[in-house]
């Protein structure tokens, strides 16, 4: 230090501190701090923080963490209102501890080496109320977010409403940002919305990445001023390059859908990748595009993604990934890993996955524990009156998935379910047509399977129409019951369609039309059923309607009896005699 120097700081430790500011500006770092010390060991509390700031950034001086701990929470002491308000964003954002470094005269550090710890609020918000006090925007600000995001004893909406009203009418930056988000809580009328979007506007004039992708949001989707796809894209990117994840996410994606921009594939995959790091949404969203991209999706790559996304939590990626496990899209097809990316997301509570996790426990699927926790779900929802999970425990309880089989305590829950449900009208009215956990009751049967079969449940249709030709539970209708097979024939139903065969056949008081039976069994035949297969080749070989076919009818009546069909190994021993 030059003689110069050293009078100026014996005399007047501002002037040592002017002196040291002048140095700084001329790059002579080292001559700056030293005069600096001189100025804060004699009390002058911006020197105080500035000789913080250089610890804790390594100017003039090695970086010493401990030291610019010590430093500044002196010159907090000492009024610095600089040092109170970075005191508090420290603290804020988990970098700094309560405790002071000269407690027990020890140098514990202020910050936490190269870690994020847990917020201290507590001690956040006394150094942003002291700075508050001495009209910092800044400190409002800190001050307004701790009573916004803080623990619940120290919440206060409305105070921190105004302090942000405060700190914005300051020009502060953050005010601005703080005040939009404050407004978004009750902007339901169009001048709340416009004062909202108004001070985004402000906020990102002064750069800060958040404001600019929010008010970004706000142009997309037009709330409180003009929309404007190709402005918001202007804003997502200038958000992008400043790094905040959400805007390349919402910048990329603009990219690879030309939306606001000219369409960019490459680069928006790019932006997508970037934004990955941070934020399984984006990862998520990827794995979306690869697994719809046009007449060839690469669900490989899909399936990529979407387990990254899984992988820290992300439900809906997790349920993507179980369904291309469930369909080998991708990857091998694999039940029980689509079990456990299923129980992501049923854990979570999440009906879709819980039923579709259901589903496959029913197949065989899943863990040991899976049908015990499955029927756990549905009983929890079903005693809060869910009828779709009132059907799910009687279908549990009849089938012995995860709870004892118990007909009768499961007709209960169908019956319950039946007042909504359709599969449990037809579940409840088949029990009741066969005696199953309730009393024989045709006539009741017969109604619940006609709400069904009227809310075109193919199987309902079917049931009641075999009890509508047969006269069980009232008088027949075998014209009504043709009706009901022909409406679940168009939907396939082979049953359907054999039924159709033998109506048309003759009998049931319905005139014989062996053409149109014959059409009706080769349909239901073609479809695999074992008893269609065999009529048609009964009528085949006996030419029932032309010509006999005996080699056609051999084929059929073989396929009948590979299904297990006794009678079809009479009339195939039979026609080979004949042949």
């Amino acid at each position: 230090m030059l003689v110069v120097d050293r009078l100026i700081s014996r005399v007047s430790p501002e002037a040592a501190l002017r002196r040291s500011l002048r140095l700084t500006e001329k790059g002579r770092h080292p001559e700056a701090f030293a005069l600096l010390t001189l100025a804060a060991k004699a009390g002058v509390p911006d020197a105080e923080y500035r000789v913080a700031q250089c610890y804790l950034q390594g100017s003039g001086v090695p970086l010493s963490r401990s030291e610019g701990a010590r430093w500044l929470e002196r010159a907090a002491r000492d009024g610095s209102v600089e040092a109170q308000v970075l005191l508090s964003a420290l603290c804020i954002r988990g970098l700094a501890n309560a405790k002071s470094p000269d407690q027990d005269n020890k140098a514990d550090p202020l910050f936490m080496a190269d870690t994020t710890g847990e917020p201290d609020f507590e001690t956040a918000k006394k150094w942003a109320e002291r700075a508050t006090r001495a009209g910092s925007a800044e400190g409002m600000a800190l001050l307004a977010y701790v009573l916004t995001c803080g623990p619940e004893s120290m919440r206060d909406l409305e105070g921190a409403h105004r302090l942000y009203k405060r700190s914005a009418t300051a020009g502060c930056p953050q005010g601005h940002l703080g005040y939009a988000l404050s407004l978004a809580r009750v902007a339901t009328d169009l001048p709340r919305r416009q004062q909202m979007a108004e001070a985004l506007r402000r906020a990102a004039d002064a750069d800060l990445p958040v404001a600019i992708y929010l008010l970004g949001v706000l142009t997309e989707q037009g709330v409180g001023l003009e929309q404007d796809l190709e402005g918001a894209a202007k804003l997502y990117r200038r958000a992008a390059e400043a790094g905040q994840r959400s805007a390349q996410v919402r910048w990329g994606t603009a990219l690879l859908e030309g939306r606001g921009v000219a369409q960019d594939r490459v680069t928006g995959e790019v932006w997508l990748r970037r934004a990955l790091a941070g934020d399984p949404d984006a990862a998520s969203l990827l794995g979306d595009l690869f697994a719809r991209r046009g007449p060839q999706p690469n669900y490989v790559e899909a399936a990529e993604w979407y387990r990254r996304a899984a992988e820290v939590g992300h439900q809906p990626a997790a349920r993507a990934l179980a369904s291309l496990y469930l369909t080998g899209a991708g990857v091998a097809q694999d039940r029980d890993e689509a079990a456990k990316w299923l129980r992501v997301t049923a854990d979570a509570g999440d009906p879709a996955s819980q039923v579709d996790l259901a589903n496959l426990v029913l197949q065989g699927g899943g863990d040991r524990e899976d049908p015990q926790m499955v029927a756990g779900w549905f009983l929890e929802a079903a005693r809060t009156g869910d009828l779709v999970a009132a059907f799910n425990v009687g279908v549990c309880l009849v089938e012995g998935i995860g709870l004892e089989r118990d007909e009768k305590e499961a007709a209960s829950w169908l019956r319950r379910a039946a007042e909504g449900v359709t599969e449990a009208q037809y579940m409840y009215g088949r029990m009741l047509a066969d005696g199953r956990g309730v009393p024989l009751d045709l006539k009741e049967a017969r109604n619940w399977l006609l709400r069904a079969s009227d809310a075109g449940m193919v199987d309902a249709q079917v049931a009641l129409a075999e009890m509508l030709v047969n006269g069980r539970g009232g008088a027949a209708y075998p014209t009504v019951a043709l009706s009901l097979f022909e409406q679940a024939a168009a939907k396939g139903h082979s049953g359907a369609m054999f039924a159709l065969g033998a109506l048309h056949a003759g009998g049931y008081n319905l005139p014989a039309k062996p053409d149109i039976a014959l059409r009706w069994f080769r349909a239901a035949a073609e479809l695999g059923h074992g008893h269609a297969q065999m009529m048609l080749g009964r009528y085949l070989s006996g030419g029932l309607t032309g010509e006999p076919n005996r080699e056609e009818a051999r084929l059929w009546l073989e396929r009948a009896v590979a299904q297990g069909v006794p009678e079809a190994e009479h009339d195939l021993a039979q026609l080979g005699r004949e042949m």
